[in-house]
């Protein structure tokens, strides 16, 4: 399910009456809500983007990625160095602007014994 579509939240039409065409300068809360709806793999996965309080995009994608991501792609914050997640900028991307406060709130992984011996498998395909 990888690039078959690429989804992408961002302010709708609504959102930008009080938002404007870009965040003001100051402090801001932006959230970002992804509920997963496994525990099998490639399952649909809602998400909501939300500014200072208010939802400003929806929107949910019927498969998510069927496979583990390669062990070489990082988790980025504030710079993105591998994959980008947008054709929109070049990379390597570096946000100039400063993030007083990250909160990761991750919630229960739930994999079927299928589930997990395929995983173990891969694994031990990998290592070979």
């Amino acid at each position: 399910m990888l690039i078959l579509k690429r989804y992408r939240w961002e302010a709708g039409v609504g959102a930008r009456d009080w938002l404007g065409s870009a965040l003001k300068p100051g402090k801001h809360s932006i959230v970002f809500d992804f509920k997963y709806d496994g525990p099998a793999s490639a399952k649909a996965a809602p998400a909501w983007l939300s500014v200072d309080g208010k939802e400003v995009s929806r929107q949910s994608m019927p498969h998510s990625i069927a496979f583990l991501m390669a062990i070489d792609e990082s988790f980025d914050v504030g710079v993105d160095s591998r994959t980008g997640v947008d054709d929109s900028y070049k990379l390597p991307f570096q946000f100039t602007g400063k993030i007083d406060k990250l909160t990761f709130k991750l919630g229960p992984t739930q994999i079927s014994s299928d589930e997990q011996r395929t995983i173990q498998h891969a694994r031990a395909k990998a290592s070979d």
